[in-house]
């Protein structure tokens, strides 16, 4: 069974994201929330307009077929598995504006006690949107209002009468305003809340990715170690030379004074080796820039060797990647997830098609739960429980992995794809172009320590 696909890289900087990232990792507010968030605001629509029919006011047709179209929005992004990209939010918001300033608009205009529900999206926006954006939804409340003003039907009553300052009026505005005083104060409450949660995740991801860079760094650090002390090291082993043929006369009556200049020669020969191998792996070896892709996945893999589950790594791209700490992290995290639940064994197979590249992770587990897998990848989200009887590393806690992985290969050019096949199947994706080495020698060779 093929993945579903989710999301791809968006190039808008978005708020929340860390800098210099130009994809952005976190959405600017979660899809859950702004369709829980528009939820509220259609229920309090239907209850306006229920609370009129009550009242004895006639209701036209078109608002009410308004208002099920934009529930059928609402549902329509709740199944959509996309991440909300700033532009998505922004289009949604504009079309909330319309749709609440229409049906405002024809149910008494700025008369009407919910008319402050046309600057519900506005609100929404001004926490996540940039300025730009939230500017369009301010043109589109504006427009409306004016609407609102202009153009507006007045509320008529059954018997014939039109709606009028009044006893049903003021109790309206009442309800209106205890109303619209809980939906803003949610819509806060939530917005912050997923600021807060994908602030915290961003950070925990920067750390991680922070540990695996000292990591790869040390690597460089090494060979460039190696290549500036060759030559100091050759000057000792010189000198040393020099001082057992000055001192030959001195050193016959003295054997201790032999022995230590030969001890010395010794030694430097013995460093001259180490330097010399320590300085073919900044000059030759791939392994500090870029690696076969094989190479990339056992290293991901080897913190979760020996945890009781079979691992297997088939490699048929053959292609020689970028070693980037990103990766190898992400990478990691994909396979601690396959690990923690699998029953018995976990297999990574990488495969190229044309220019595109492509890692799939399988374990043998119990899959992820089919109501969360439009969700996998947000924040704070805990997939799956471990098979019965066996343990994993507090898994269950944060539920950061996905998230984190998802960030970092985003930020490569790659896709995240879930599935249920048997147990977990993740794919991840991305143009070869992405992820070639550069071949180029990271030292130049240092004749000190060259034969």
């Amino acid at each position: 069974m093929p993945p579903d696909s989710t999301h791809r890289p968006t190039r808008a900087r978005q708020r929340g994201a860390p800098p210099g990232d130009p994809d952005g990792a976190a959405e600017p507010i979660r899809r859950r929330t702004l369709v829980t968030l528009r939820g509220v605001a259609l229920a309090g629509q239907a209850a306006a307009g229920l609370g009129a029919w009550l009242l004895g006011a006639r209701l036209p047709v078109l608002p009410v077929a308004l208002v099920i179209v934009a529930a059928s929005l609402n549902l329509g992004l709740g199944l959509r598995r996309q991440r909300m990209t700033p532009r998505a939010v922004q289009v949604q918001l504009i079309l909330d504006t319309v749709q609440t300033g229409v049906l405002l608009t024809l149910t008494g205009g700025t008369a009407n006690p919910f008319a402050l529900f046309v600057l519900a999206p506005l609100t929404l926006g001004a926490g996540v949107l940039s300025r730009r954006a939230l500017v369009a939804v301010a043109g589109a409340a504006a427009v409306m209002i004016v609407a609102m003003t202009a153009l507006a039907v007045p509320l008529e009553m059954r018997a014939g009468s039109i709606l009028t300052a009044g006893t049903a009026l003021g109790v309206g505005h009442v309800l209106a305003l205890a109303i619209g005083g809980a939906f803003f104060a949610s819509s806060a409450y939530r917005i912050s809340a997923d600021l807060a949660a994908t602030k915290n995740a961003l950070w925990a991801a920067q750390m991680g990715l922070a540990r695996e860079q000292r990591l790869q760094h040390l690597g460089g650090v090494v060979a460039a170690a190696a290549h500036e002390m060759g030559t100091p090291l050759a000057t000792i082993k010189l000198v040393a030379a020099e001082l057992a043929d000055d001192l030959s006369d001195i050193a016959a009556g003295r054997p201790g004074v032999a022995e230590d200049l030969a001890l010395l020669r010794s030694s430097a020969d013995r460093c001259r080796e180490i330097l010399r191998s320590m300085g073919a792996a900044g000059k030759d070896d791939l392994h500090l820039h870029g690696a076969p892709l094989e190479t990339v996945l056992e290293e991901a893999a080897a913190p979760h060797r020996d945890r009781g589950k079979r691992l297997v790594i088939t490699d048929l791209a053959g292609i020689i990647v970028r070693r980037d700490a990103g990766l190898i992290h992400a990478l990691r995290n994909l396979i601690q997830n396959a690990v923690d639940f699998a029953a018995s064994a976990v297999r990574v197979d990488a495969m190229r098609e044309g220019e595109r590249l492509h890692v799939t992770i399988r374990d043998d587990g119990p899959g992820f739960p089919p109501h969360l897998r439009t969700r996998l990848g947000e924040p704070y989200l805990t997939t799956r429980r471990p098979v019965p009887g066996q343990e994993g590393p507090g898994y269950e806690g944060l539920g950061l992995g996905l998230f984190i992985a998802r960030t970092l290969i985003e930020r490569s050019g790659g896709q995240l794809a879930f599935a249920n096949d048997h147990g977990a199947v993740v794919q991840v994706t991305w143009p070869v172009s992405a992820l070639i080495a550069d071949d180029r020698a990271i030292l130049p060779p240092n004749p000190a320590i060259q034969d």
